[in-house]
């Protein structure tokens, strides 16, 4: 029977008396097979003491919002966020982004998720993906809410994905979806002041909570979050997880919420590869799959150039591509972290005013680094493709390869950086002996031809 006939609002709640532990689910990882938690829980200190219930009076004093405020027409071949029957608190967060039509994942993966069935989605950066999840999210939590007392530290939503960045971009999504919804969203994330984020997590129940694998064991191992009362689990970019050496911490993770079948689980990835569907059919139950492939894998509105040049030359060429007039904004991708830090400091050195994104940087100051990035303080930024994944800037102006990425799959998370938000962007990679070799895997991912020449003569003065 699957969770849309159990009832989600309850399915969960009951779990720990209606459902054995399991392999998946073992005792020593979490708390089935004791009853309900009352106020006298005390085998978890502070984390047994009710929360208070949180104030809506300052909501019902304001206008009610309605959906005659949110007018869109119908349109042949569109799905509206009319038409899938959200909440109204949600529906006005939808509208204040702006938002009209759904997206291709969207319109394929909500009427499923929405009933509450578990899903598979194969969908590259920027197709909506996480607005597709988040929406599933908080609509259930809102159609559903628990009855009862409830205990700080215990989430009834988890996204888990494996860049601090991409933690930090999707928690910002988060929050403007929920903004009239009255849902608490807690972002864990390494890097960060641990004792801050347990203060944030311990404010009030907490509803949703996205993070890093790492940290978020960190507060399952001294006891200050835990998964028990999960009703959903979402794993985006599980590709990426699996790259990054995080699957032994996601399995853990895992073992720690409810069953699969006493919750709703939505996995993301880029690509299909069998490790993917392997762990995709140990964590989910029954799961509809969503295989969303663009017409073109890279963007349209992105011109891509390819050019050949010694490896003497790169450096040369990328310094007086970024002092050109119109790269206004550039984001520079090198493989390696020490390339990443010897850019910066020779870009610095010759008057560029530049940034460095890389996970050996304090996660502080990487906020700090991308925040004057966007604000156009920096004009240029180094990164490293994990650093990468969760920079989401609409004015950039030119994706920069100073290397050509091992994975054909991180030249389209690359150059997806530029030409964004209706807006175009230029794509330039540098290409040499030592990784030429590389293009015709990218070509095959991309579907097409990459033109390779020369540089101008200008650029290499």
């Amino acid at each position: 029977m699957i969770k849309s006939l159990l009832g989600r609002g309850s399915a969960s709640a009951n779990s720990a008396s209606a459902t054995p532990p399991t392999p998946e689910s073992p005792a020593s990882d979490s708390t089935h097979g004791k009853p309900a938690r009352s106020a006298g829980h005390s085998d978890r200190g502070a984390q047994g003491k009710p929360s208070r219930q949180r104030s809506r009076q300052a909501a019902a004093e304001r206008t009610p919002w309605t959906l005659d405020e949110f007018q869109v027409a119908p349109e042949e071949g569109k799905t509206r966020f009319h038409d899938l029957g959200l909440r109204d608190e949600l529906m006005q967060g939808i509208a204040g982004l702006g938002f009209s039509y759904c997206s291709p994942i969207q319109a394929a993966i909500l009427p499923q998720t929405l009933q509450g069935h578990d899903a598979i989605g194969k969908a590259q950066t920027g197709t909506g993906k996480t607005a597709a999840f988040l929406i599933t999210v908080f609509n259930d939590l809102l159609c559903h809410p628990q009855e009862g007392e409830r205990f700080l530290g215990e989430p009834r939503a988890l996204v888990i994905a494996p860049t601090r960045e991409l933690v930090m971009q999707i928690a910002a999504d988060a929050e403007d979806l929920a903004k009239y919804s009255g849902l608490k969203v807690v972002t864990l994330i390494g890097g960060m002041d641990y004792q801050k984020q347990l203060n944030r997590l311990n404010s009030d129940v907490v509803d949703l909570v996205v993070a890093t694998p790492g940290r978020l064991i960190d507060f399952m191992q001294r006891r200050d979050l835990f998964l028990d009362r999960i009703e959903t689990l979402v794993l985006d970019e599980a590709d990426r997880m699996l790259d990054m050496g995080f699957i032994p911490q996601v399995k853990r993770i895992v073992r720690a919420t409810p069953p699969k079948q006493d919750r709703q689980t939505l996995l993301f990835s880029a690509t299909f590869t069998q490790d993917i569907i392997n762990l995709s059919e140990q964590w989910t139950f029954e799961p509809i799959t969503v295989e969303i492939e663009p017409d073109h894998v890279a963007t349209d509105s992105v011109d891509q150039k390819v050019y050949l040049v010694s490896s003497e030359q790169r450096y040369r060429l990328l310094v007086n591509l970024v002092r050109s007039p119109e790269a206004t904004s550039v984001i520079v991708f090198a493989n390696r972290r020490d390339q990443v830090r010897k850019l910066h400091e020779r870009l610095r050195k010759a008057g560029v005013s530049c940034g460095i994104l890389s996970g050996e940087i304090p996660q502080a100051k990487r906020t700090s680094t991308l925040a004057q990035f966007k604000k156009g303080e920096l004009k240029v930024l180094v990164a490293t493709d994990v650093a990468g994944r969760g920079i989401h800037v609409d004015a950039v102006s030119h994706v920069v390869n100073y290397n050509l990425p091992e994975d054909p799959d991180d030249y389209v998370h690359r150059i997806g950086r530029t030409g964004r938000a209706g807006a175009t962007g230029i794509s330039i990679s540098f290409a040499s002996e030592d990784d030429a070799f590389l293009l015709p895997d990218i070509e095959a991912l991309l579907g097409e031809r990459l033109e390779c020449t020369h540089p101008p003569e200008s650029l290499l003065a």
